[in-house]
């Protein structure tokens, strides 16, 4: 009896060991598995690829301010359209060029730029900020709100009726500076208001990044001093008298650090970016500056200490606007984007170009230069850099000029594959599930139409859109390789041409997350 009950506890051992054993095994696969698949998202390529739409003086969009919704509504269309059809994946669109909206705010009026008049919602009613969102999400592409922080009104002297009431309710947060009236920076009512009007898009709308360009205190005015002395003297502690450009730089480090807070803790997922101008300081004025010799300068000039406030995790993105030629004798483009690639503390570093310059008769040679042109040599410069992770065009009006056929240089030569935008939060994934119930069906006309379904999930890991491949028959399936990509879709369904697929043939789908991190793939044999 013992003799068996020795074997059966033996026995009873070993079952546990190899119970133990299988469980290691298949935690060790699964590990492998999950490392394979973050190195496949590291290596994966990436890139931003935007464009500027201003609304401010109708320099792109809307085209008048007396256009019908249903003109405005086919403007942005066309508009996506054009930039979809380059593999543009990014449109940074102006939705506040000063104290006014072209959305549907609980702050501020409607934009003068929407209907020429301000305070006038569009009739037929629409909201211009969730139609334009929606349209450029089912593109597959990113939608970043362009702010203008400080700014308030545009030619403050110029009559419009209706004015906006916030000037005359709170006169105190205003100072009238050259042609416009900017909201005082030192006032603390200023930044919690500020912070309202951001939380307001941030809540409401499905926006992909709050973007702030580079008009913090404004750019300096010949023979005008911009008159903060009043909150100077009520806010600016031990600061006051002798440390006013201190007391500037500590405006605008506080109202970024609550910026960023205020954004995280609505949508950990949304990004903040800052379109800086091109020159920190001058290595003249700072050691640590670039060697050039700008006239103003972000630190100096409009207070803007864009190097503190990367180094305290507080953008997602820079985006200095590089508008300078290559070989300038005072900020050439290469000196200034190595020096901003040298001191980006790694957030994602994009650069800005000047594509309204590019084949202008009054701007300099190298713009009028065809083969190749300015814009071609800038690209295939960051192109060497990889810490360069993308370009945004200024702006969108440039690209329907089309000079010197830039829009299919663009299409043939520059941006020839499609492909997806950088990941915004790498310190966290979101890493959303595959799709599901993948489905080809040949339709009488004979094109195909490839559907998919997706899981419910939080919103921070739900898939917003999809990478879909075809790779010929016994071809590997190689997802870096980005001329099998076909598109980058918001929608859930993908309609294939005539004769474009055969049989033998695979299409793989990749699921992505608003932080545009990867799910597994799935296959579908053709």
């Amino acid at each position: 009896m013992l003799l068996c009950f020795a074997k059966e506890a033996l026995t009873f051992d070993f079952l546990i060991q190899s119970y133990t054993l299988v469980r290691f095994i298949l935690f060790i696969l699964v590990l492998f598995l999950q490392i394979n698949h973050s190195q496949a998202q590291d290596s994966f390529p990436r890139a931003f690829r935007g464009v500027w739409v201003a609304t401010v003086g109708n320099i792109d969009w809307p085209s008048s301010k007396d256009l019908s919704t249903e003109q405005q509504k086919k403007e942005i269309i066309n508009l996506l359209d054009q930039f979809k059809g380059m593999n543009f994946n990014a449109v940074v669109f102006q939705i506040r060029p000063s104290a006014d909206a072209f959305y549907n705010s609980k702050y501020e009026p409607w934009s003068f730029y929407l209907s020429g008049e301000n305070d006038k919602a569009p009739s037929p009613y629409y909201d211009p900020l969730a139609f334009i969102i929606s349209e450029t999400h089912k593109r597959g592409m990113e939608f970043h709100a362009w702010l203008n922080p400080y700014r308030a009104v545009v030619n403050y002297m110029e009559y419009r009726s209706n004015p906006y009431p916030l000037t005359y309710e709170k006169p105190e947060w205003f100072i009238n500076y050259g042609k416009n009236k900017y909201f005082d920076p030192g006032s603390p009512e200023v930044r919690a208001y500020t912070n309202k009007v951001v939380a307001d898009i941030v809540l409401n709308y499905d926006i992909d990044a709050i973007h702030f360009d580079d008009y913090f205190y404004p750019y300096k005015v010949n023979g005008q001093s911009f008159d903060d002395q009043r909150s100077f003297k009520a806010y600016g502690e031990s600061l006051y008298p002798d440390q006013l450009e201190d007391w500037r730089r500590s405006n605008v480090n506080t109202i970024i650090e609550e910026l960023h807070h205020t954004i995280k803790s609505i949508k950990p997922w949304v990004q903040f970016g800052i379109i800086p101008f091109g020159v920190w300081r001058n290595s003249s004025e700072d050691q640590r500056g670039s060697k050039t010799q700008a006239g103003q300068t972000n630190y100096d000039h409009l207070y803007a200490d864009i190097l503190h406030w990367m180094r305290n995790g507080w953008l997602d993105y820079v985006l200095p606007q590089a508008y300078w030629r290559i070989g300038h004798d005072k900020v050439d483009y290469k000196t200034i984007v190595q020096w901003w690639v040298d001191n980006s503390f790694g957030t994602n570093l994009y650069i800005g170009h000047a594509m309204y310059r590019l084949g202008v008769k009054n701007e300099n040679l190298a713009w009028n230069v065809q083969h190749p042109t300015q814009i071609e040599s800038q690209l295939n410069f960051n192109k060497s850099i990889s810490q360069v992770k993308g370009s945004v065009f200024f702006s969108a009006k440039s690209f329907r000029n089309n000079p010197f056929k830039i829009n299919q240089v663009f299409k043939e030569k520059l941006f020839q594959d499609i492909v997806l935008q950088p990941i915004a939060n790498k310190k966290k994934k979101f890493t959303p599930q595959p799709v599901q119930h993948a489905r080809l069906t040949k339709l009488k006309n004979k094109q195909h139409l490839l559907e998919w379904d997706i899981m419910p999930e939080h919103i921070e890991h739900q898939a917003v859109k999809f990478l879909v491949y075809l790779f010929d028959e016994n071809e590997a399936h190689n997802i870096n390789k980005n001329s099998n990509l076909i598109d980058l879709t918001g929608e859930t369904s993908l309609l294939f041409p005539k004769k474009k697929i055969k049989s033998g043939q695979s299409i793989m789908i990749i699921a992505v997350s608003k932080n545009n991190d990867l799910s597994s793939p799935v296959n579908i044999k053709i």
